[in-house]
């Protein structure tokens, strides 16, 4: 077999190492890349339109795809009005504030935003999160303008943490959230948000202020006096209703306006039965009266001292998180769906000023929702234009129907609420991870019954904290495996794989499928001195010759700091002490440059044991003593 030499690689100065480095860490998408060659103007022009993506489609925007975009915008209004009410409640915040939070947010997205089918506004878990962590500290009953201070400024640090998160390209730090986690909180907090939803279902009065199932459950059946059994033939009535729409819409995708206009529905029927009848006086508790104008400014409301500014600034932190995820993930959903790109970092940007300016104008945390943006993208969004005509629709709702509210009663709120929430129960997601990783399974559970019977924020720190966990014995414990070689064959695989490959007498191969780290060096030692030994023992129970050659198949080492390089010493000094030469296999160029530079005696980089493949080095190896030439 011919044997191919390794060579050195290229020599580059350490700023163009960190250069590169800091390149691939931060613009992986190599957003610059646009602007080479191009003229001033072209530039420009480029530079306004990567900040700005409406300048992108707006000149070729047609009445074709605004015909498109007025019908989806129309469709996602009717349940965007239901649903701000009926989430700014789940908040603890006036209902008019979840109808202000679809009108400026929306807008701001659709000038910012890559995405052509999110459709933005307030959503459940963002609107629970918010409501109990703030609640914690402040009563919205006792303290209701102070409470709401602290929501607008909880939002505003979330805007503000979310569009730093873009602008520094840090958005890996929410893919910390997996998939598991996200499953096992989503369906947790759907059933917190359904059970706190028996107050307005059953028409109570005192109800705890705590999340947990245990003390809401406990609130139900201890105050059953208060029950009001209008209010529950109301709400089961509503209820079955909204459930069979949204089944229908399920079986049949083509009927999704029914159930995007379902909500809207429900609350104009349940409204005129309540005013014709004046069922408000028999036990039906309604919204009220509510304020009529726009989105009044509240940057003065805006808390950045005091003894709350822990308590926003966390809560910040928390529905920034999980709002960002939501809202990246919607998109790149349907972006997947219909083939088109959308920026990670720029979304974040976008949803991060969305939140920041909403903060000034009486609006709490939005992002993208996945059940309006599910029914902007069935109703045929074309555009951004799409948020642009809901918010017009609720501005117009604003100004001169906000009196059609007053008698609308809380149970039907409670009910479209339950509605939305019950679809993030995903149990097919949750058995496919049955199937394929046990330990993600564990992290679901643990998140959702965190969430359940500890509180919303505890419920996500434990499942994070078991993700990070897993990611540290994955980093801490790396896989290494025994290789042998198919009979016949140039091909080296894994032994316990592949029952056909066999082990070569005299030769262990151990192929290493990690960076070497101060985090792993130790285990990596104790894990070759281990295997060494008892490969020596099976040579010597077999009668073979001794063992003479260890070779570490590396093409899976992506990098080695100071004590993977002091690993590699020390398992050359210990190889030596047992006359077994050690022998490298295809060692990438950042790891070889290291050893070299570290092989300042020339004492375990040589040339004569570097190769390029496997099957070279036990080639070559079986020319250099008799014990290896039936190889």
């Amino acid at each position: 077999m011919e044997v191919h030499k390794v060579v050195a690689p290229p020599h580059k100065s350490t700023a163009a190492k960190l250069k590169t480095r800091l390149k691939e860490t931060f613009f992986p998408d190599d957003p610059l890349r646009q602007f080479r060659g191009q003229p001033n103007r072209t530039k420009l022009i480029r530079a306004a339109q990567y900040i700005f993506p409406i300048l992108q489609w707006c000149p070729e925007y047609s009445f074709r795809l605004l015909k498109s975009d007025v019908v989806s915008g129309l469709t996602i209004a009717s349940l965007a009005i239901p649903q701000g009410i009926s989430y700014a409640k789940l908040a603890n915040l006036p209902p008019i504030v979840g109808l202000y939070s679809s009108f400026v947010p929306p807008l701001v997205y659709a000038v910012l935003g890559s995405s052509r089918d999110l459709a933005v506004g307030p959503v459940s878990i963002a609107s629970l999160i918010l409501g109990s962590m703030l609640r914690q500290q402040v009563s919205p009953i006792d303290d209701p303008v102070l409470f709401l201070q602290l929501a607008f400024s909880s939002t505003f640090f979330a805007g503000l943490f979310q569009a730093s998160l873009g602008i520094l390209r840090l958005g890996f730090i929410i893919d910390f959230l997996s998939k598991a986690t996200l499953i096992g909180f989503m369906g947790g907090a759907a059933i917190i948000v359904s059970l706190q939803q028996l107050k307005a279902l059953l028409g109570i009065t005192h109800f705890t202020k705590q999340m947990s199932v245990v003390p809401v459950l406990s609130s139900v059946f201890h105050h059953t006096k208060e029950w009001s059994w209008q209010t529950i033939v109301m709400g089961v009535c509503f209820l079955l209703f909204l459930l069979a729409i949204r089944h229908l819409s399920m079986k049949k995708p083509k009927l999704f306006w029914v159930s995007a206009g379902a909500p809207l529905l429900s609350v104009i029927v349940s409204t005129l039965l309540v005013f014709v009848f004046r069922a408000d006086r028999h036990g039906i508790s309604v919204i009220g009266k509510l304020q009529e104008g726009l989105n009044p400014p509240s940057w003065n409301m805006l808390q950045f001292h005091g003894s709350h500014l822990g308590l926003v600034a966390k809560t910040g932190l928390v529905t920034g998180i999980v709002s960002l995820t939501e809202g990246i993930a919607v998109g790149r959903t349907f972006a997947a769906l219909k083939n088109y790109h959308v920026d990670g970092n720029k979304e974040m940007i976008a949803i991060g000023l969305m939140n920041v300016v909403g903060s000034a104008t009486s609006c709490y945390v939005t992002t993208g929702a996945f059940s309006r943006s599910a029914v902007n993208s069935n109703a045929g969004a074309k555009t951004a234009v799409s948020n642009i005509v809901m918010s017009v629709t609720v501005m117009v709702t604003l100004l001169f129907l906000m009196p059609l509210f007053e008698y609308t009663p809380n149970v039907v709120l409670g009910a479209i609420i339950v509605t939305a929430v019950i679809g993030l129960i995903d149990l097919p997601a949750a058995r496919q991870i049955w199937r394929i990783d046990k330990f993600d399974f564990l992290v679901m559970l643990c998140a959702f019954f965190g969430v359940i019977f500890l509180s919303v924020q505890n419920g996500l720190a434990i499942a994070v904290g078991l993700s990070l966990f897993k990611l540290l014995m994955q980093v801490t414990r790396p896989k290494m495996v025994i290789m042998g070689n198919f009979p016949g064959t140039d091909i080296y695989r894994d032994l316990h794989h592949y029952k056909q490959a066999q082990r070569i007498p005299g030769i262990l191969i151990l192929s290493i499928e990690s960076p070497v780290n101060f985090a792993n060096s130790n285990y990596l030692t104790e894990r070759t001195s281990r295997w060494i030994e008892e490969c020596e023992e099976e040579e010597a129970q077999e009668k073979h010759s001794n063992l003479r050659f260890l070779i570490l198949e590396m093409s899976a080492v992506s990098g080695v700091d100071t004590n993977g390089v002091t690993f590699f010493k020390e398992l050359k000094k210990t190889t030596a002490k047992k006359d077994i030469e050690l022998v490298f296999v295809n060692p990438l160029s950042e790891v070889m440059e290291k050893l070299q530079r570290a092989d300042e005696e020339k004492e375990f980089m040589r040339t004569e044991f570097l190769f390029l493949t496997v099957a070279e080095a036990v080639a070559s190896l079986s020319t250099k003593g008799p014990s290896l030439n039936n190889v």
